[in-house]
């Protein structure tokens, strides 16, 4: 079942989005230790405005509870997505001034799929490809028009999957120290 994400989701959440960062290798959150890492963003995911808060949440509920999550939100929220993520900054060793995400990642029109995490013992059964598009259905019906999502180019299965999917290159970026294809999808 693919629902919206409720607060008391956050402990099952966590290490999904945690799979995500660790791809990512952002230096400030590699020096953490995992419990300290997964009490900030339990806290961060109650935040109604934050980019890994539960309004921009989905799940997918497998038979062990949540196994699944897509994290999302419009292009015009990316300008603030993180905002009510600054009083946590020094939890991960940032002052309040500095961005841990600080590059821009979606374009205008379009609602950016931040973050697809699948558990790895629930990887293979289809549950990227569900939430991919039961979500783009759910928010078509809203009015949204155009979904992106970037691809790390290291990660051709994780590309193969947005391919089947219907998601097109459009060009490519730079997040962090890794290169991005840029994917869209007409919904």
């Amino acid at each position: 079942m693919i629902r919206p994400a409720v607060p008391k989701d956050a402990k099952q959440v966590v290490p999904l989005i945690n799979l995500v960062f660790e791809e990512m290798e952002v230096p400030e959150l590699q020096a953490m230790s995992e419990p300290a890492l997964f009490a900030v963003f339990e806290q961060a995911f109650l935040l109604k405005d934050y980019r890994y808060g539960y309004p921009q949440t989905f799940v997918h509920v497998g038979d062990h509870g949540v196994d699944g999550i897509l994290v999302g939100y419009g292009h015009d929220r990316e300008a603030h997505i993180d905002d009510a993520f600054k009083p946590l900054l020094p939890k991960v060793g940032l002052t309040p001034d500095q961005e841990l995400f600080p590059d821009f990642e979606s374009y205008p029109g379009e609602w950016y799929v931040d973050t697809l995490a699948v558990a790895p013992a629930a990887q293979g059964h289809g549950i990227g490809t569900k939430l991919l598009t039961e979500v783009a259905k759910l928010l078509a019906a809203r009015g949204v028009t155009t979904l992106s999502l970037n691809v790390d180019q290291t990660n051709p299965k994780a590309e193969h999957l947005y391919r089947k999917c219907g998601y097109l290159k459009q060009g490519e970026l730079m997040i962090g120290s890794h290169r991005y294809n840029h994917m869209t999808l007409a919904i």
